[in-house]
């Protein structure tokens, strides 16, 4: 590697005391370029933002035959294909396996925590350009969603975001997964179901038809959450029918980019960059959320660099060079 990878932890301000009892005090992956050490040059920064149930320690996990994001982000900055920048991969894992980077009565302060202690953090720690125009945002799945979620609530802090497969038109990817959760939840409460899912976990390993469950626990946390029920949250729709609960449903549909980013237009005119792409063969029908997020930036009068590639929702770490390649040499220095 050209560059150097550092481990840092952060305390975040953000996060003490926050419903899940998870650590205030995270891991931070930076990526530091040549030239960083002992030079006097600034350099603008990319924020990382991984998907759901992953954490900052997952960007180093080996991958046979193929290389990491910061390895891939070296080879763009050694090949003189892009300018140097700081690389930070940030930590969002919660005990329920991820937080959409939203800030949760059931979860913590998430995007409080990117927004601004990450954000401190590194511009205190690293030689970075201390501005929005010299910040981009990006992330895939659910990572690619909170990247929407901060192009919308803080354009002031990023300047750039692109969104990978970012979950968006709610209808398409999560109801397709009420069912098969409304079956595990028809007997059980959520934290009843939940306790089960840690115990098989640790003595064994999670079912196949584990994932829908915690994915939709998971987003209640984030979407609907409600102080007093278990686990902090209320299910979309009726355990025992799986009927859609109409008023729990609309909170959900108010976090949804299809939904937002039409509402947040001013914000996102505000942004320099804007990146999203996603697979024709997404098994979670994000193409089309996508679709819909760009026309409505483009009828807002943003500009916006969509893209579609033939490949499916895993293992398109690759497609960070492409959005990289967009973003970085439209980045303040």
């Amino acid at each position: 590697m050209h560059g150097r990878l550092e481990w840092a932890e952060l305390d975040s301000q953000a996060l003490t005391g926050n419903p899940l009892g998870d650590p205030s005090r995270r891991p931070l992956l930076l990526y530091l370029p040549p030239g960083h050490d002992g030079g006097r040059e600034r350099f603008p920064a990319v924020y990382f933002l991984h998907g759901f149930t992953s954490s900052a320690r997952a960007w180093v996990k080996p991958t046979p035959f193929q290389p990491s994001v910061p390895e891939r982000l070296d080879r763009l900055i050694a090949s003189g294909a892009l300018p140097p920048v700081v690389g930070v991969f940030v930590d969002g894992w919660t005990a329920i396996g991820g937080s959409q980077w939203l800030n949760s009565e059931a979860i913590g302060r998430y995007r409080d925590y990117l927004a601004r202690d990450v954000v401190a953090f590194v511009d205190a720690r690293c030689r970075t350009v201390p501005a929005a125009g010299a910040r981009a945002v990006a992330g895939k799945s659910s990572g690619g969603y909170g990247a929407l979620v901060m192009g919308a609530h803080h354009p002031d802090v990023f300047g750039h975001v692109a969104s990978h497969a970012g979950d968006s038109a709610f209808e398409y990817c999560y109801l397709p997964d009420f069912p098969r959760a409304a079956a595990a939840l028809e007997d059980s409460d959520p934290a009843v179901w939940f306790e089960g899912f840690l115990r098989r976990a640790r003595e064994t390993r999670p079912r196949s038809d584990d994932h829908p469950v915690l994915n939709i626990l998971a987003m209640s946390a984030a979407y609907s959450p409600r102080a007093g029920a278990p686990l902090g949250l209320e299910l979309p729709f009726e355990p025992r029918s799986a009927r859609l609960r109409e008023e729990i449903w609309a909170r959900w549909l108010a976090h949804d980019p299809a939904r937002f980013v039409p509402r947040a237009l001013e914000s996102f005119r505000k942004l320099r960059s804007v990146y999203l792409d996603c697979g024709t063969r997404d098994e979670f029908n994000l193409r089309w959320g996508a679709r819909m997020v760009v026309e409505a930036l483009r009828a807002g009068g943003v500009e916006v660099l969509h893209e579609e590639f033939e490949d499916g929702h895993g293992g398109i770490d690759y497609r960070y060079v492409r959005s990289l390649s967009y973003l970085v040499p439209r980045m303040d220095r």
